[in-house]
């Protein structure tokens, strides 16, 4: 299987091929849904080896548990890329939202299934692969293998203990429900470039039906199981499918989306045009607004017995599901009482350093709202006004990136091929700020976006958002990701959310320690609150859906803690409440990297190298976090003994 083609899929999305995840995988691939717009709005990536052509790929066989592997570790490699072609072929949308439709010889027509048989077969095809994993002599292997081995036994591994709370999940949700992605898959991904594509949108329209059936039914399932979402959830969903199912069929995204790109194409006539238009409407009539009528009705009849408890505490097996969840995200084993515990003393460390700087500024009030609203008077705003103000932001933004780069040679010698550059995004809905990595074919650099629909920027979060989402934030780590080689595509593809934004934190951190806040107390004030923005998720999440926390308690402590907008607050909550545990992914993951440092730094002293730590970082691709402390300690060892 061709690694250039094979790539695309991994980053963060090859993993998650259940129902009950997969609207988190397109968070992860999109945005991610923060105040600061921390995120990695993720695009697949491709590394520098060997490939073959397009056809050679297309004949790879797909894995099968028949398949003969094991013993002869020249085979190893290969077993890797062969069994992630027979993941994702299981998945025909991200197939096309990954342009890999003539790769392995499907066609853009299939909507993907859902239904509760096909993820069991998934976790079976999971399980073979296991299996097969293990018939090799893991002691034969090259070291390098050695590490990929456990890297992917790990990946497998975590999925399976998940099989078992696949539906301790809540696929139709008010943030990125199925409800909502498909008809964004459908306008914004789906390929139209020729008349077998638009073919094939109408058959996924006319899938609608058959899709939500699946649902449904896995959502009946569930429901026989005890385990339905807050009343709050159901309330939000019911809203959102009233608006879809107020449209008429011609004014609908998924027929105006179609037509206006039909136009477009100068390789289908206008007949054809006119004809397709027609399907579009008519199976937006007979399949799509049937669809949701049913979903309306099953969310309907949902509301009618919702409670208002809203942590994973109320479902049975709720309390090993949130553990699970927790283990997912973190990619360490911490309890819930313990990760609660880190964020309180995170919490209280972090304020006490603010509380240092607002003396040192003559900053006083009665709570952390009002102190931090003298911050943004006098630490100034950049205005959004007008096109010579919102010019200005993006200068000033690319301004902080390039000192930054500047300024970190004497902690990097390993650094992206990309550049990265800032550019404006106007969505009201979108948050402040994410990046996009750039393009496979190197055409287009990483991407930094920023939101123009405020009225103003506060100068004092300028600084840390910059260095988080761009350098040596997540720039650094996804495109020099994407740009290792000689190693499996899965290492340079899957990310984890704990090692991904655990990097981007420690980016911040890193800013400050190299003295890029000198001078500036105020952006370290921003830095500072950003920091205890993350440790208070810590204690909400696990307060929520170990400890029995309302949601009202929920905003409350944010409010309070961070001091940020009760409105910022109650949507960053309700994120929370539907997405268990991975909020406490990233003060997790910058923890684990600052302790791994310190570890270093204590066992080799004066021979201790930033410049080589963070090779090691960030050279080997993401990984789990209980495995990256290995590797550090391998390292460690190895330096001790030259």
């Amino acid at each position: 299987m061709s690694k250039t083609f094979l790539s695309h899929f991994i980053k963060n999305i090859a993993p998650h091929l259940f129902l009950g995840v997969r609207w988190q995988v397109l968070l992860i691939i999109l945005i991610a849904l923060t105040v600061n717009g921390c995120g990695s709005a993720q695009s697949p990536i491709v590394t520098e080896v060997a490939t073959k052509s397009v056809e050679e790929a297309q004949a790879s066989p797909v894995y099968s548990p028949t398949m003969q592997f094991g013993a002869d570790p020249s085979t190893f490699d290969g077993f890797l890329e062969e069994a992630f072609f027979a993941q994702i072929t299981r998945d025909p949308e991200l197939i096309s939202e990954l342009g890999l439709d003539r790769v392995f010889g499907m066609d853009n027509n299939q909507l993907t299934n859902v239904s509760d048989a096909y993820q069991v077969e998934t976790y079976q095809l999971f399980q073979d692969q296991l299996d097969a994993l293990r018939t090799y002599d893991r002691a034969e292997l090259t070291s390098d293998q050695q590490l990929s081995y456990d890297l992917f036994e790990w990946y497998l591994e975590d999925w399976l203990r998940g099989e078992a709370f696949r539906f301790h999940d809540y696929p139709v949700n008010q943030t990125l429900g199925v409800q909502n992605m498909l008809i964004e898959f459908m306008t914004d991904r789906h390929p139209l470039h020729n008349l077998e594509d638009a073919q094939g949108y109408i058959s996924r329209l006319q899938g609608f039906t058959s899709k939500f059936d699946q649902l449904i039914e896995w959502l009946q399932i569930q429901n026989a199981q005890g385990i339905t979402p807050p009343r709050f959830v159901i309330e939000r969903v019911l809203s959102q499918l009233d608006w879809y199912r107020s449209q008429d069929a011609d004014d609908f995204s998924l027929y105006t989306e179609f037509v206006a790109k039909l136009s477009d194409l100068s390789n289908i006539s206008s007949e054809q045009i006119s004809e397709l238009s027609l399907q579009a409407e008519q199976a937006i009539e007979r399949n799509v607004l049937p669809a949701y009528d049913e979903l309306h009705t099953y969310f309907g009849n949902l509301l009618v017995s919702a409670d208002n408890d809203d942590g994973f505490w109320k479902h049975p097996d709720g309390e090993a599901a949130y553990t699970y969840w927790l283990s997912h995200h973190t990619t360490l084993d911490l309890t819930a009482d313990e990760i609660h515990e880190l964020g309180l003393q995170e919490v209280e460390r972090i304020q006490g350093e603010m509380e240092d700087l607002f003396t040192e500024l003559g900053i006083t009030g009665d709570n952390l709202v009002m102190k931090m609203n003298q911050v943004t008077f006098y630490g100034g705003a950049m205005s959004l006004r007008t096109n010579a103000d919102r010019q200005a932001v993006l200068d000033e933004y690319q301004t902080l990136i390039d000192q930054a780069e500047q300024n970190l040679f004497d902690l990097f010698d390993l650094r992206p091929k990309a550049d990265v550059v800032v550019e404006p995004v106007y969505a009201p809905n979108a948050p402040g700020a994410y990046y996009v990595s750039p393009s496979l074919d190197g055409s287009r650099p990483g991407m930094f976006y920023v939101n123009m629909t405020d009225v103003n920027v506060p100068r004092y979060r300028m600084p840390t958002l910059a260095y988080h989402e761009a350098i040596p934030g997540h720039h650094f780590q996804i495109a020099i990701q994407q740009e290792l080689t000689g190693i499996p595509s899965f290492r340079t593809g899957i990310n984890y959310t704990s090692y991904a934004e655990g990097w981007a934190l420690y980016a911040e951190y890193l800013a400050w320690d190299a003295g890029f806040y000198d001078d500036d107390p105020y952006g370290n004030l921003g830095r500072l609150q950003d920091e205890l923005f993350r440790a208070a998720r810590l204690v909400v999440d696990t307060g929520i859906h170990a400890k029995g926390w309302s949601r009202e308690e929920a905003i409350d402590y944010m409010v309070d803690n961070v001091g940020r907008s009760r409105m910022d607050m109650t949507r960053e909550v309700e994120r929370y409440i539907v997405w268990p545990g991975q909020a406490t992914a990233y003060k997790i993951g910058m923890l684990k990297i600052l302790e791994l440092r310190e570890r270093a730094v204590q066992a080799l002293g004066d021979d201790f190298d930033i410049k080589e730590f963070h090779n090691l970082i960030l050279g080997n691709g993401a990984m789990p976090l209980e495995i990256l402390e290995r590797v550090v300690d391998d390292y460690i060892a190895e330096q001790l003994n030259e």
